[in-house]
């Protein structure tokens, strides 16, 4: 469906630094969803390549937002406040949606007006189109902020399959732009605190994963996760920013000390084990003391 020039229903927001290589496919794939209006706003980074050359051939089919270089949080922001439709829907520039993505969750927001931000199941892929892994949609009771300080990336697609009501980010704010990884988490505990979540279970969504972007990435990653479970604690029932709270904590450290042991740092894999045994003897020390053993005896995990 071709975008409408008046107020759409859903602004679809496209953070691009330096994506030449990619940011056409991306917007192809929202230009070719049908059954809903929308308008798409891609957020210029501050590139250096030949993004912007890329982005003109649409013409009027999209708006561009220029910034300097930023970053992600910045771009989305800019996206946001640029956004004239009631829902805001976000795609990474190197991610692409699938036929008939946007239409459903549309449809879900406006059937169930407690529901404030949905996603959907998503494909992984490596750059040759192979399948790495499916990210389905998660089973979960009770309050979803609850369950996603226990698993954090439980919102199937993150930052290229969210559609969220616009007016929600005028009550959380925006993407912290401090934070220079998991900004996207760190916002999905802030919404879930005010509001519910869905998820549409058809994957719809391809997220592109390169080889090393992990290890690469490790460190910035570790810290900002850190980051984001201590200044959201906050947003938890009272009962449970105690002991569940240092249960999830231990448990993100868990997962550093298994990505350290798999990159070959052993020291450091230690170092996350001695601090899920701090926070949570109790409830997490039967895991702590299995991954001593494993890096003890140089297990993969």
């Amino acid at each position: 469906m071709t975008p409408i020039a008046e107020a759409p229903a859903v602004s679809v927001v496209i953070p691009a630094y330096n994506a030449a290589w990619c940011v056409a496919r991306a917007v192809d794939s929202v230009l070719a969803q049908q059954g809903c209006d929308f308008e798409i706003v891609v957020v210029d980074d501050g590139s250096t390549d030949d993004t912007a050359a890329v982005l003109a051939r649409y013409g009027a089919a999209i708006r561009v937002v220029r910034q300097r270089n930023r970053g992600l949080s910045a771009a989305r922001n800019a996206g946001i406040r640029a956004a004239r439709g009631e829902f805001v829907a976000f795609l990474d520039a190197d991610d692409w949606w699938l036929p008939g993505k946007l239409a459903p969750q549309l449809a879900l927001l406006r059937a169930r007006p407690e529901v404030g931000f949905c996603s959907c199941a998503a494909r992984v892929e490596d750059p040759d189109g192979r399948l790495l892994n499916l990210w389905p949609a998660p089973r979960w009771e009770g309050p979803f902020l609850v369950h996603l300080f226990g698993s954090a990336a439980d919102v199937a697609g993150s930052g290229s399959a969210v559609v969220a009501r616009r007016a929600l980010f005028d009550r959380v704010g925006g993407f912290d732009e401090s934070l220079r990884s998991l900004e996207d988490i760190d916002m999905w505990m802030r919404l879930a605190a005010v509001t519910d979540y869905a998820c549409v279970d058809e994957p719809r969504v391809v997220i592109l994963k390169r080889p090393g972007s992990m290890s690469r990435n490790l460190e910035v990653m570790r810290d900002a996760a850190v980051r984001v479970m201590a200044k959201n604690r906050a947003l938890l029932p009272p009962a449970l920013q105690g002991g569940y709270w240092r249960a999830c904590m231990a448990g993100i450290h868990a997962d550093y000390a298994k990505w350290r042991h798999r990159a070959g740092q052993r020291r450091g894999a230690l170092a996350e084990v001695a601090r899920m045994l701090s926070l949570a003897p109790v409830a997490r020390g039967r895991l702590a003391l299995g991954l001593l053993k494993d890096i003890a005896l140089g297990r993969s995990l």
